[in-house]
């Protein structure tokens, strides 16, 4: 998707979306591909396509990425993975309450230097598919780390299904410095109270009495989507009131945000 051209300054900015569900409660995990997104502000006049490149890491491992090479046939190299897939063992189901390793971080895989912004959506599904609004996100514990001193948070943005971080260092292009974040995220939890709203039913047959305990969200699915938005060093407050709408101070390579 294109934006308009403005005046001000060149900006190249990107965006790499991915969702993950997992079934709870009587269901196995499982995981769901997403839509790999990129959103550029070309403004042309005496600018080279540079190469820029992000990815997130979920464990150590990369989940997925886009990059753009311009010393090739302008193409991009990209994969749209899923979120949580290797969390649970084959056979093993989400135990609310258990306490599982998710730390996400960004590294930039692109040659030119940028700040990076993440926003984590979480909201609930029923059985059907449809979103949930009785649930919770507070019930999706993904633990953030690293706010205030590494990553920060807009609180303007803040709703309770969304959080939006800014890292406030400059991430260097490959080679030339440190390339990736600090976590922003480091475990994922689902709270154990979901596991106890149940609903039971007796039925008397002579003497004879059954009684049958439900849980009330059998079937229900936890979704986390995570985007990471970057834009180039040069010009990048214009860039970013551009790409993401928000003002930021950037100086001496720290970005803060503006009121």
């Amino acid at each position: 998707m294109r934006k308009p051209k403005r005046a001000y300054s060149p900006a190249v900015t990107m965006a790499l979306f991915v969702t993950a569900v997992a079934m709870l409660l009587g269901s196995t995990i499982s995981g769901t591909r997403a839509a790999l997104t990129y959103y550029s502000d070309t403004y042309s006049s005496r600018l080279q396509m540079y190469d820029i490149g992000v990815t997130l890491m979920e464990n150590g491992e990369a989940v997925s990425w886009r990059d753009y090479n311009s010393a090739g046939d302008g193409t991009w190299n990209e994969n749209t993975g899923t979120l949580l897939e290797h969390m649970l063992p084959e056979g093993e189901e989400l135990k609310p309450g258990k306490v599982y390793p998710e730390e996400l971080k960004v590294v930039n895989t692109g040659t030119i230097n940028q700040y990076v912004r993440v926003s984590i959506c979480k909201y609930w599904l029923d059985a059907e598919g449809n979103k949930d609004s009785e649930l919770s996100p507070e019930l999706i514990g993904l633990e953030t780390v690293n706010l205030g001193s590494d990553w920060i948070e807009d609180e303007e943005a803040r709703t309770p299904e969304r959080t939006v971080l800014y890292y406030n260092k400059l991430l260097h292009a490959q080679g030339e410095g440190r390339s990736e974040t600090v976590p922003f995220a480091e475990s994922l939890v689902i709270n154990d109270s979901i596991a106890a709203k149940v609903t039971e039913k007796t039925e008397k047959n002579g003497s004879y009495t059954t009684i049958t305990t439900t849980f009330d969200y059998d079937g229900a699915a936890f979704r986390i989507e995570v985007q990471v938005d970057a834009v180039q060093e040069h010009n990048a407050e214009d860039a970013a009131l551009s790409a993401w709408g928000r003002r930021v101070r950037v100086q001496d390579g720290s970005l803060s945000l503006s009121d």
